[in-house]
C-alpha cells in the first residue's frame, strides 16, 4: 500500500496553488480577527478553509485533483464528527481559544455543506482553470 501511495504522490512545488494558499491564509485570519459571528465568519470561512487545506497540499505535491478533494472533505467530516462528540470539553479544553479556533467548538450540519460546496468548488476550478487535468 504504501509503495503504490508513494508511486502515486510526488514532491512538486507549485507557486500558484502557494499563492492561493497564502491569500486564502490572509483571508482566513481577517476573519478569525474582525468577525466574531456571522454568515462571512462561520459558513464562508468553512468553505474557504477546505479550498486553503487542499491548495496547501497541492502547493508541495502532485497529487490527482479529485483523490485530494476526497480527502480533505473526509478530514472535514472528522472535525465535524470530532465538534459533534463534544471532543474539546472530553480534552479538557472547552476554554483553549486555540484549540477552539483549530477545532470549532460546535457542530452544525451547514459546516458540512459549506465544506462540501467549498471543496467541489473549488476542484472544479482546479481541474477548469489550474491544474489541467
Amino acid at each position: 500500500m504504501v509503495k503504490s501511495f508513494q508511486n502515486k504522490v510526488k514532491v512538486q512545488f507549485n507557486k500558484t496553488y502557494l499563492l492561493i494558499t497564502t491569500l486564502l491564509f490572509i483571508i482566513e485570519a481577517l476573519i478569525a480577527i474582525y468577525l466574531k459571528t456571522g454568515f462571512i465568519r462561520y459558513t464562508i470561512g468553512d468553505f474557504l478553509v477546505v479550498i486553503l487545506i487542499y491548495c496547501c497540499f497541492k502547493s508541495f505535491l502532485k497529487v490527482d485533483s479529485i483523490k485530494l478533494a476526497i480527502a480533505v472533505f473526509l478530514f472535514a467530516l472528522c472535525i465535524e464528527l470530532l465538534q459533534l462528540l463534544n471532543i474539546l470539553s472530553l480534552l479538557g479544553m472547552e476554554h483553549n481559544q486555540t484549540a477552539i479556533l483549530l477545532l470549532g467548538s460546535t457542530f452544525h450540519v451547514s459546516d458540512v455543506a459549506a465544506y462540501f460546496l467549498g471543496v467541489i468548488t473549488f476542484l472544479i476550478i482546479d481541474i477548469n482553470l489550474i491544474s489541467n487535468e
